[in-house]
């Protein structure tokens, strides 16, 4: 199987990068992005054709044909993701955001998923707000547990303070890239390869694009990477005022109607919603409508399957087919509220209802009627998506 090119800096090349990456360094991605898709496709190719030979497939070799597919899929909404980063089209808005409190509202969303890999993450946050977009917040870190996760061999240690002056948030992440007994290994001193995977190069071009600083050393078996975010609030030194007129601005030859803020950044990028629908016409007319949204969607068509995909980890939300609840949506519901209280579930009826978003619910479900999804579903999830943050 090819693995993915590595990087032609060293690993702390986050360290050096100021301000927009090359096209270079762009065409690096793209290529990282080709080898990365390729390479599990074409073992899952091996894989189907060794079962149209033989006409039978062990229970081994499914697995590891789903897992190739699950490592391609992955990979292409990681470039889906960076492409939106490339485009130069993304007017990022300025807003008042508690870090502390978004970074435990995604600790909390990937809770299922780091206890079914046994991983702890220990934290130790201090209070800290910051001036930044808050859905490139959300998608940057979302991205840097993706890494984090994938790439550990250890715990996950988060401590989140200030800098001394001139005062910054700093945002470090430390966990061991390789297993403690193998440290001896002469290969210890090689940086492994998903240190360096898309799922870095997205922390990195997002944090760049925030214009948050990446630095990230790797050293006897351990990594740090810190986070610097430049603007916190109160922080008048820093010229805050003078940095949010100057991205605002329309650049030469635009017009600031030529970027609506809302939806040209698409606020809800990166997020996850699972839909739940047994009927594939529905299924259709949901993906149709959330199909700009910038989402990545699962579907399943089940309440059992979606209790299943749940098992591994929570999407950010979940869209279902109000003719599937019962008994089985019941425990879904209760045990997705007990990780996270804010969690986000969109009911949709066939029969005309008026659109409700959760907060004028007894129950704290959102509900649209299956003939408004098309006008109304977008602007339901950008309230029940960003309810949490």
């Amino acid at each position: 199987m090819r693995t993915p090119l590595p990087p032609s800096a060293n690993a702390n090349a986050a360290n050096d990068v100021a301000g927009e990456p090359s096209h270079a360094q762009w065409a690096e991605i793209v290529q990282q992005l080709g080898a990365e898709i390729a390479g599990p496709l074409s073992s899952a190719l091996e894989r189907i054709h060794k079962l149209v030979s033989t006409g039978q497939i062990d229970r081994q070799s499914l697995r590891a044909l789903r897992e190739s597919v699950s490592q391609a899929r992955e990979a292409g909404m990681v470039g889906q993701q960076l492409a939106r980063l490339a485009s130069g089209r993304l007017h990022l808005s300025r807003e008042k955001m508690h870090l502390t409190q978004v970074l435990r509202s995604v600790l909390a969303q990937r809770s299922r998923e780091t206890q079914a890999r046994g991983i702890q993450v220990r934290q130790v946050l201090k209070p800290i707000e910051v001036m930044t977009d808050g859905s490139l917040l959300f998608a940057l870190l979302n991205a840097l547990m993706d890494w984090a996760l994938a790439s550990t061999h250890s715990s996950i240690d988060l401590r989140l303070d200030l800098t001394p002056w001139p005062a910054k948030a700093r945002l470090v992440c430390r966990f061991a890239h390789r297993s403690l007994d193998l440290l001896d290994d002469p290969r210890a001193a090689e940086t492994p390869a998903t240190l360096n995977s898309l799922a870095w190069r997205l922390v990195e071009q997002t944090a760049i694009t925030l214009g948050v600083l990446p630095l990230r050393e790797d050293e006897a078996g351990i990594t740090v990477l810190t986070l610097e975010f430049p603007h916190i609030v109160g922080d008048e030194a820093n010229g805050l005022a003078a940095t949010e007129r100057a991205l605002d601005a329309p650049s030469e030859g635009e017009s600031s109607q030529d970027y609506p803020p809302s939806s040209n950044s698409k606020p809800l990028a990166g997020s996850h919603v699972l839909v739940i629908a047994q009927r594939r016409e529905l299924r259709s007319q949901l993906q149709a409508a959330m199909q700009h949204m910038g989402l990545i969607i699962d579907v399943v068509g089940s309440m059992e399957e979606a209790a299943q995909f749940c098992s591994e980890g929570l999407p950010h939300g979940i869209v279902f087919e109000a003719r599937l609840r019962g008994p089985e949506f019941d425990r879904l519901y209760a045990e997705a509220m007990r990780e996270v209280q804010d969690f986000s579930f969109v009911e949709v009826l066939d029969e005309a209802h008026k659109t409700q978003l959760s907060t004028a619910t007894p129950d704290g479900l959102a509900r649209i009627s299956r003939q408004h999804l098309n006008d109304a579903l977008p602007s339901v999830l950008l309230f029940e998506l960003s309810k949490g943050l």
